[in-house]
């Protein structure tokens, strides 16, 4: 692991980011520029994300090309337990014996035991799930380790990765902190950034999407400071104070039109119409090469319009029963 990587002769689809660092694009379904994982080759190296089932031989493969052996991966994190970031956890665990993994403890026994998160998604996506995902594979339970609000993975010669607990849009979300470079892996919490226009767009799928709590874990990652922002969907970010004020303008602006839209006895339809011509319209669409165009289409079904207003409609709904059950109680 003290040999250095010419970088210069890279497969396609693994970005050096300087300090050892390594972005991985897992290729999602086949496609590029959906899922990203990231590499850190310290002396106790440490993968961030492995994407889904589909994804592990892509994510083998890159390491091997990074001078990543079967015996050598010290750690496997995922920020959360949704399939496009831990649906390979099992056999990326498989293929690397000696990895622990590391997950936040609510979602810990999912890992362990996939079969509930396996059964829920395929009432979600039905034969898409095959496509999209594959089967997510248990890891062994002994090897996993669950954080709670705060934990820490060593990643040797004194460096580490600080995990904080960060819901909002998964109750088993977590960021990680490097505490070398700065960088700030934030899986979905900000959203969805498009690398080819700038944009980031919220991420708020059912069941757990929860406004004051995503904008909680903003608020507590402006406080970490971060020189970077490593997206899972997709890449590095430099410009980190701007990039999280816009993730907060952004999550605000869908909840008040859903809001808006519920408010005025409009249905679900009546405000996915309400966000694509209210919202979208405001995000720059970027002329993709026939190749990418497939990407989008994967995005789209990931984190689109539909899914997020399903998701904020049915935090909406949580916040009016318990609004009625306050005033029962009255």
């Amino acid at each position: 692991m003290q040999d250095a990587v010419d970088t210069a002769g890279l497969p396609e689809g693994i970005v050096p980011l300087g300090d050892e660092i390594f972005a991985i694009d897992t290729r999602m379904a086949g496609y590029p520029g959906i899922t990203s994982s990231y590499l850190i080759r310290t002396e106790r190296p440490c993968v961030v994300e492995v994407g889904t089932a589909g994804s592990a031989p892509v994510l083998r493969d890159a390491l091997a090309a990074l001078g990543v052996g079967p015996r050598d991966l010290a750690t496997i994190a995922v920020t959360h337990i949704h399939l496009d970031h831990a649906g390979g956890i099992g056999d990326v665990a498989a293929m690397f014996p000696d990895a622990e993994v590391v997950v936040h403890e609510r979602g810990a026994r999912h890992l362990a035991d996939p079969a509930r998160l396996m059964h829920s998604a395929r009432q979600v996506w039905g034969d898409r799930l095959d496509v999209l995902f594959g089967e997510m594979r248990p890891a062994e339970a002994a090897r996993i380790r669950a954080v709670g609000e705060t934990g820490e993975i060593d990643l040797g010669g004194g460096r580490r990765l600080t995990t904080h607990y960060a819901p909002g849009h998964a109750k088993h979300h977590v960021g990680l902190a490097d505490s070398v470079t700065g960088d700030l892996y934030v899986g979905d919490a900000l959203g969805v950034y498009r690398p080819d226009t700038g944009d980031v767009r919220p991420a708020t799928p059912p069941p757990d999407f929860d406004l004051g709590a995503a904008l909680g874990s903003l608020r507590l990652f402006g406080d970490i400071a971060a020189q970077r922002l490593m997206f899972s969907h997709f890449g590095a970010v430099t410009t980190v104070e701007e990039t999280l004020d816009s993730a907060g303008t952004e999550l605000r602006l869908w909840v008040e039109t859903v809001r808006e839209a519920r408010d005025t006895g409009g249905d679900l339809d009546h405000a996915v119409a309400m966000v694509r011509e209210r919202v979208m319209s405001r995000y720059r669409t970027p002329a993709l090469p026939p190749e990418k165009a497939g990407s989008q289409e994967v995005l789209e079904l990931l984190s689109g319009v539909e899914g997020n207003v399903r998701g904020i409609t049915h935090w909406l709904d949580r916040v009016a029963a318990d609004q009625r059950a306050a005033r029962d109680t009255v």
